[in-house]
């Protein structure tokens, strides 16, 4: 009969021991993995320069009653440098806080907050170079799990500050680009004022600015004379207005002058705006002598006195010409205006500049169109008004006068309205006759003064004979 001998005590107890040191090193294994993986920091694996000896790497049975024993010190080692690398990332990010710090600290200067930032880079690289020493002399003391939540803490802190000097940094953009924007509006309105100050100079207000504070008994043909040149310098700025507009429909300026001022030969290509401008000046101009320019048929018998005609000059010297239509559009001058406009703005040519007809449509029916070119027209009429108004002001009878074609020059009645030279290379051994061409601008006569007309001159060349 057999014999059933009992197991012995040792050998199960011995393989209990191993199952249980087995389980436990599962249990750490995850616990650190759990503990590493829910900081969110990256983890870099480094390479220990020990030796440790793996689970079954040896037959010895010497050895494999201590790998419970190395499996335990491999997972807290492992452990270890895992809050090493936390710790390490921790102290990279606050020194980039710091030194986002110290750059804030810059712009505007700030000495202390200078000194704090410095002296947090230093800690901080002082702390680094402590943990190397202590890596390399293996003097390593750290609990893993509390590291690795003061790490976490310590970069959570770090980026926090990295948060907040960038917010500081923006409100600071912010408040810069607002303090440029309010320079920049400042500069604007300087510019506008600056610009409306030329405008005035430029407007009629500008030059008739002398008259504010002038009596009627005082006006004398000095006054006429200035309010002349203020009115020409609106019609060469209406003339080179209107010639733009030429170009851009594309017209023949050479054909638009002949038919104004046939057989006419221009010393320069640029001398066809006289042509023009002597066609302002001879519509707008035309009967100038009547009261109200001939535009009623009762004109006579609804003259004025001078003084009242003086007020009248006075009351739109100073007045926007567009305003002044618009709030009296059934007043001399807004007839005056709309006539001369038909007049001096041919249908064909404004459909040629605008597509349509629609600024000679309102005008027509008693409107002011509200575009540049018509405003440049009123400002332009409202100077010829005022030249109006003034001449019978003045005591002395004011009368107009033109310069007849192939007339002798002469310096009394006549100024030359180019100043340049008149065909030099053809003038040279040659007797020369000057004659006029045409009227740019007719003279005025006001009592016994005389106003000089100005006259496009073309020379009358006879060869010298020999």
């Amino acid at each position: 009969m057999e014999t059933i001998k009992p197991k012995s005590a040792f050998s199960n107890n011995n393989r209990k021991s191993r199952l249980a040191r087995t389980f436990q090193k599962v249990i750490n294994l995850r616990t650190a993995t759990k503990i590493a993986s829910s900081n969110g920091i990256g983890i870099c694996v480094l390479t220990s320069q020990h030796k440790f000896p793996q689970d079954g790497s040896t037959p010895d049975h010497k050895t494999s009653s201590h790998a419970g024993k190395h499996g335990d010190s491999k997972v807290k080692q492992k452990a270890v440098l895992e809050a090493l690398v936390a710790k390490v990332f921790a102290s990279v990010t606050s020194i980039k806080a710091a030194y986002a710090e110290l750059q804030m600290a810059q712009h505007p200067y700030n000495s202390d907050a200078i000194q704090a930032a410095d002296q947090a880079v230093v800690e901080e690289l002082r702390a680094l170079s402590e943990l190397k020493r202590k890596f390399l002399k293996k003097e390593l003391d750290l609990s893993p799990q509390v590291t690795l939540m003061l790490a976490e803490i310590q970069e959570q802190q770090s980026l926090m500050r990295t948060y907040e000097i960038t917010m500081k940094k923006l409100e600071s953009d912010v408040e810069e680009k607002d303090s440029d924007i309010a320079l920049l509006h400042k500069q604007l309105e300087d510019c506008t004022a600056f610009n409306k100050s030329l405008e005035k100079k430029l407007d009629a207000s500008g030059p008739l600015s002398m008259f504010d504070n002038i009596q009627f008994t005082t006006l004398n043909p000095t006054h006429f004379v200035q309010v002349l040149q203020c009115t020409l310098r609106s019609v060469r700025s209406f003339v080179k207005m209107m010639i733009k507009e030429m170009e851009l429909a594309k017209w023949d300026l050479d054909a638009a002058a002949k038919t104004i001022e046939p057989g006419v030969v221009f010393a320069k290509q640029s001398h066809r705006c006289f042509v023009f401008e002597s066609f302002m000046c001879k519509t707008m101009l035309e009967d100038l002598n009547c009261h109200d320019f001939g535009l009623t048929k009762d004109s006579a018998s609804k003259k004025l006195d001078p003084e009242q005609y003086f007020d009248k000059f006075k009351n739109l010297k100073s007045a926007h010409p567009k305003s002044f239509l618009v709030q009296n559009p059934n007043s001399s001058f807004a007839k005056f205006t709309r006539t001369k406009y038909l007049n001096l703005v041919h249908a064909k040519m404004e459909c040629s500049f605008f597509g349509n007809l629609n600024q000679r449509k309102l005008v027509t029916s008693g409107g002011f169109p509200d575009t540049a070119f018509f405003t440049a027209f009123a400002e332009m009429a409202r100077r010829f008004w005022l030249l109006h108004c003034l001449g019978f002001s003045i005591h002395e009878q004011v009368s107009v006068f033109q310069v007849k074609k192939d007339c002798r020059f002469s310096e009394v009645y006549m100024e030359n309205a180019s100043e340049e030279s008149l065909f030099p290379d053809e003038i040279n051994d040659a007797n020369v006759d000057i004659r006029v061409s045409f009227t740019v601008v007719p003279g005025f006569k006001i009592g016994k003064t005389v106003i000089q007309s100005q006259v496009y001159l073309s020379p009358v060349i006879t060869p010298v004979s020999r």
